[in-house]
């Protein structure tokens, strides 16, 4: 068994990976996370502390499968595109989607890196690297190919600060060159209470960043410009869900303050 010590948003990596391996095990799931089981099953820590509930194990799996199919999506138009997964953890996005393109670099902090090389392994088109993602010596240090880049944010941007948000934008933008970059976004509402939810409240993470309007971003950053949006709630997204469960997911749709509370962003970076 593999020990963890991880604390505050590091610890938050924990969050998603049960809630993956929870929705693996259920009859007609909405991800398929064999590798999430796998590790689950190969950690020695008290998931159970964690108090994470059915719904929220839905809502992240949903987001992982909406953040799957645009990446699915983007590799088939571009297959010799370069993608970049920041905060990574211990997802497995790289073996859920059927192809990588030409290369896949999964960013988190060090000492989460270390802890998922016991269960990945680098190979001619996967690479990891170890550091904050605010950090600029590992955006120096990035291959720059020619070809389509894609970058995703799953679970992070909401534990940086808008001027970090922004200055990473800028930073890779110098570094890459022009970009896709998709990620998960709270509303101001749901950041400010997002610290009362027990998981998170376990780990002792902090929230520090929401977004209402895509102008928030756009205004400050010159050449970025909103691609899709993506919601929980589109039909897509909750067919598998139990009767109960679709009818509070489409309710929730009818009001724009619960549609924008979190929901999936893509943006071209010019």
């Amino acid at each position: 068994m593999e020990k963890i010590v991880l604390q505050q948003e590091k610890e938050t990596l924990l969050i998603p990976l049960y809630g993956k391996a929870m929705e693996s095990k259920r009859n007609n799931p909405i991800l398929q996370d064999e590798k999430a089981v796998e590790i689950v099953e190969r950690i020695a820590y008290p998931f159970e502390n964690l108090k994470i509930n059915h719904k929220t194990n839905i809502m992240m799996s949903i987001r992982a499968a909406i953040l799957d199919r645009f990446a699915t999506a983007f590799i088939e138009v571009n297959p010799e595109s370069t993608c970049f997964h920041l905060g990574c953890g211990l997802d497995s996005r790289c073996l859920r989607i059927p192809k990588i393109g030409e290369l896949w670099i999964d960013v988190d902090f060090p000492e989460v890196i270390e802890l998922r090389r016991n269960f990945y392994q680098e190979s001619a088109k996967y690479k990891m690297i170890g550091s904050s993602v605010t950090d600029q010596a590992w955006i120096d240090g990035l291959p720059v190919r020619d070809g389509a880049k894609l970058v995703i944010a799953e679970g992070l941007l909401m534990y940086l600060s808008e001027a970090e948000v922004v200055s990473l934008i800028v930073r890779l933008r110098e570094k890459l060159g022009p970009f896709t970059f998709v990620f998960d976004a709270y509303s101001k509402l749901t950041a400010k209470h997002a610290a009362s939810h027990p998981s998170l409240k376990r780990t002792g993470a902090v929230i520090k960043w929401g977004m209402d309007e895509t102008e928030e971003l756009t205004d400050q950053i010159t050449g970025m410009h909103l691609r899709e949006k993506m919601y929980f709630a589109d039909a897509a997204n909750i067919q598998q869900l139990s009767g109960g469960m679709k009818f509070m997911f489409r309710f929730s749709n009818c009001f724009q303050t619960a549609r924008e509370a979190h929901r999936v962003l893509a943006f071209e970076i010019q």
